[in-house]
């Protein structure tokens, strides 16, 4: 999955040592690399009617298929012992998806996600249960392993953060959940239930991405599409878009100049031969750009930027403190959810972004008189290393065991403890929150953090993930609901209080 049916047995950045012209070295020994034709995928062949009909079947939308014939099979997707190179004829490409027009929905309109037959179980302190252990050997001189198929370690070793799996056979192992001590706790248990990423949902991104991956390769032989963000992280919801960061080269990119050149050809390749399946592409000229577009099938809107490489490390910094306490995901979606209703949750309108949220609920979690959550990157600094070869980033949480607290607060005085303390303690003039000191520091006298309203440290390339917030009415905008969040909880301790969903809501 990360990314899934990749060639991960050969990394796409090769160690110093193997580093030759041939950026992701995908090729056989022997084999120049002029004989790989623009027919050939450096990913293993993946049946795309069988493809197609699983992410109907995720979603729901069996209907919207073109019949497929009692020969085609659904096959998981290929990890390991396979060739580098396909040499098939032709590269199959998107067929068989395009959607009946009787059938079609409202661009407004975001599929209804089906719920999993998979639930948390409610038990305390607990670490996540690894799956039966699987072993996939690569082409290449070293056999390494899938990121869905981790190794376990050394076994005296408990692990809390579950390996990333294939997603079209996820195991049924899911993170525990802790009890719920009162009525406002149990509240937000019952909207984390609601609202959490499904499996199913998680399957479409990643089969949507795999098939992009194909396209792209084909104008970019040497590129890998990852998918990151709330999606893998363990803070997705139901209505998560889906984040996408295409990797062309192991050297950073020029994010004015050569990203949007390869953006545009995207872009292009989205709206011509890719336009009957992908929707309403459009080139977004950020600071960081992207392509925004919707998949037809799943309905899923998706964000592609290009090597903005920071994202594919947070996301896996993000997912170890998802799970290394049991407590943190449903306090982190139910404070989303919140930031969301009452609109400070959009950083293209001036306000906080969800990453942004998620970094102030772990900061305030570190900072506690009795800590919830220690600094990840202290504790395990060779697992976080900022300059690590991006195929070994997702093996970082595999070895790091739970987080065992003193604090035994609920997730009800939590989340008022969250409100109280950016309403009344935080001082956002001079501090800064940094969840890579696991406390409020000193603002830095650099141009980036000078008449901010909110300073947020990006954890490891150090960038003020808040400078969206630039406008004084939407900075007190957001004060205000903070406040007003605290002083109706403190008093109510009703979660209904401050975020009134209806049950269509919570499902969206």
């Amino acid at each position: 999955m990360f990314p899934n049916s990749s060639n991960l047995g050969r990394p796409p950045f090769p160690s110093k040592h193997q580093q030759q012209s041939n950026f992701f070295n995908v090729l056989p020994i022997n084999i120049p690399p002029t004989l790989l034709s623009h027919q050939q995928t450096v990913v293993p062949p993946l049946n795309f009617r069988a493809a197609v009909l699983s992410r109907a079947l995720l979603s729901g939308n069996l209907a919207a298929t073109p019949a497929v014939t009692s020969t085609a099979t659904l096959q998981p997707m290929t990890y390991g012992n396979v060739s580098p190179v396909s040499t098939s004829g032709a590269l199959t490409s998107f067929q068989g998806r395009k959607r009946h027009k009787e059938q079609s929905v409202s661009h407004n309109v975001k599929r209804q996600r089906i719920d999993s037959k998979n639930s948390d179980t409610t038990v305390v302190n607990q670490a996540v249960p690894l799956p039966e252990e699987r072993q996939h050997s690569f082409p290449g001189p070293v056999s390494i392993q899938s990121p869905s198929f981790l190794a376990r370690g050394s076994p005296a070793l408990a692990r809390c953060v579950p390996p990333l799996r294939d997603t079209l056979f996820p195991d049924p192992t899911e993170a525990r959940l802790p009890l719920a001590k009162d009525e406002l706790s149990q509240q937000v248990l019952d909207l984390f239930q609601a609202c959490r990423q499904q499996a199913s949902d998680l399957n479409s991104k990643e089969l949507c991405r795999t098939e992009l991956q194909r396209e792209i390769q084909l104008i970019f032989p040497q590129s890998r599409l990852y998918l990151v963000g709330s999606s893998l992280n363990g803070f997705g919801t139901r209505s998560s878009d889906g984040d996408l960061c295409l990797v062309v080269k192991e050297e950073p990119v020029n994010q004015k100049t050569e990203a949007r050149r390869i953006l545009s050809s995207v872009q292009k390749l989205f709206s011509t031969k890719l336009s009957s399946y992908i929707e309403r592409p459009q080139l977004i000229r950020a600071k960081v750009p992207i392509v925004k577009f919707r998949d037809k099938v799943s309905y899923v809107e998706f964000d592609l930027n290009v090597n903005n490489v920071v994202g594919i490390r947070n996301t896996f910094l993000l997912r170890t403190y998802a799970f290394i306490e049991n407590r943190v995901r449903p306090l982190v979606l139910v404070i989303k959810k919140w930031a969301s209703f009452h609109e400070i949750n959009d950083a293209s309108r001036g306000t906080l972004s969800s990453y942004s949220l998620v970094l102030m609920v772990l900061h305030y979690l570190q900072t506690l008189p009795e800590p919830i959550l220690p600094s990840l990157q202290k504790n395990y600094p060779e697992c976080f290393d900022p300059t690590m070869q991006l195929h070994l980033v997702h093996q970082a949480p595999c070895t790091i065991p739970p987080y065992i607290s003193k604090n035994g607060s609920s997730l009800g005085d939590l989340l008022i403890g969250f409100f109280k303390y950016y309403a009344t303690e935080f001082d956002w003039s001079h501090q800064m929150i940094s969840v890579r000191e696991a406390k409020a520091i000193p603002r830095p006298d650099g141009i980036e953090w000078r008449n901010k309203f909110i300073c947020v440290e990006e954890p490891f390339d150090g960038t003020n993930t808040a400078r969206a917030v630039h406008e004084k009415q939407k900075f007190d905008m957001i004060r205000g609901e903070f406040a007003q969040a605290w002083r109706v909880l403190r008093d109510k301790k009703d979660l209904k209080c401050i975020l009134p969903l209806r049950a269509d809501e919570l499902k969206r």
